[in-house]
């Protein structure tokens, strides 16, 4: 493929993120309790009913009471987190409970160990205000946005939900997805299909559904009979195999048919990969070899899923010089990190040898035991043993 059609990493998911937006506007909206909200999308920007907490209370067991009044002040009463906040008068104060609502005038409570109270006087008093005191509408205020449309949930987010009184979420529902690896070998049974299961398990984990997995032989009526028949009846269709430029190669042809992405990404190994929009669907034809493919999955489909394009990385030094092969690409180099150091799996000296200090992108993409490795450092610059480099882990792509 001409390097002339090949287009960067951050355009190919930015046009991504722009048929992700299509695909879920054609998507229904249905309602879920919020112990099933993980992975879901939302339809519609969810706002706080109310101020969470709705009065200011304490986070200390101690003694509450206006940070201006001057001491000694006259301790008046006790409150509970279960009791209505009282009524105090200048110059008084009353104990309270980790909590409990704070008094209307008070805005600040004393540690009840740093206290002194010596007939019903409490004597240390010099606080700031709201020193040890959760204010009102801390969490959320009244008709606060807390999360808008399209955003995906997380477990953590019930908790939030919960305690802002909002027991049900309008969510999209999740895409379907069908699975289409291409090879006669794959299809006859003569090869593995390497690729299949593995793109079910991530599109599972970004929330999904893959609901239908087949294999189409190097037929280029049947490739594109078969692609246009899964996304007919899906909202996603994922390819592996056929996007390069040989005689047995027609998916790339197939796509061009209808609204291309992109025909290429500057990214090794995951080249070649190449999307389009097929009658509405978007279609994201991966690379044949296991590794391009996962690479390309995350680092480029991916954000059609989930939405989310960054990368959080952990801070390595590499245990060895990698030569980079050519310059205006983006490599995706696996690593196993022990210690904060970084060995490249792959390199001769690590439990996987397939090159010495030239990074062999091809050899990689084939070797299924690269999967093994922790994660991957995205470079087009080579890796030197004295200078840190940022390692993407899997757990966060995938």
């Amino acid at each position: 493929m001409s390097d002339r059609k090949l287009v960067l990493r951050s355009v190919a998911v930015e046009r991504i993120t722009e048929a992700r937006s299509t695909a879920l506007a054609d998507v229904a909206t249905v309602s879920v309790e919020l112990d099933a909200i993980a992975g879901r999308v939302l339809a519609e920007d969810v706002h706080a009913p109310r101020d969470v907490p709705p009065h200011d209370y304490a986070t200390m067991d101690g003694y509450a009471a206006v940070a201006d009044d001057d001491p000694p002040l006259a301790v008046v009463g006790e409150v509970a987190p279960e009791d209505e906040p009282p009524e105090i008068d200048p110059e008084t104060a009353v104990r309270i409970a980790t909590g409990a609502p704070l008094p209307s005038r008070a805005d600040a409570v004393l540690k009840r160990e740093d206290a002194t109270v010596a007939d019903g006087q409490l004597t240390t008093w010099d606080l700031a205000t709201g020193t040890n005191v959760h204010c009102r509408g801390t969490t959320a205020e009244a008709d606060e946005r807390l999360f808008a449309a399209g955003d995906r949930l997380a477990p953590r987010h019930a908790a939030l939900c919960r305690d802002v009184g909002i027991d049900t979420l309008p969510v999209r529902e999740r895409f379907t997805v069908g699975i289409v690896a291409t090879g006669t070998e794959i299809h006859e049974g003569r090869q593995p299909d390497r690729d299949s299961e593995f793109l079910a398990n991530l599109v599972r984990s970004w929330g999904h559904v893959p609901a239908d997995l087949r294999t189409v032989p190097d037929d280029p009526a049947a490739v594109r009979e078969t692609i246009e028949d899964v996304t007919a009846n899906h909202d996603i269709v994922l390819t592996t195999g056929g996007t390069s430029v040989g005689t047995a190669d027609h998916v790339s042809s197939a796509l061009a048919e209808h609204d291309p992405l992109f025909a290429g990404v500057r990214l090794r190994p995951g080249r070649p990969v190449t999307a389009a929009v097929v009658d509405g669907i978007p279609v994201v034809a991966l690379p044949g070899k296991p590794i391009a493919a996962h690479t390309a999955a995350v680092l480029v489909a991916r954000p059609l899923f989930t939405g989310e394009s960054d990368l959080p990385t952990v801070t390595a030094t590499p245990e060895h010089h990698v030569e980079i092969p050519d310059v205006d690409r983006e490599y995706a180099v696996p690593v196993v990190v022990t210690d904060g150091r970084a060995t490249a799996l792959g390199h001769v000296d690590s439990s996987l040898s397939l090159y010495d200090e030239r990074f062999r992108p091809g050899l990689v993409a084939a070797s299924t035991r690269t999967t093994l490795a922790d994660g991957f450092v995205l470079t087009e610059t080579a890796l030197e043993p004295d200078e840190s480099v940022e390692v993407v882990p899997y757990p966060v792509v995938e």
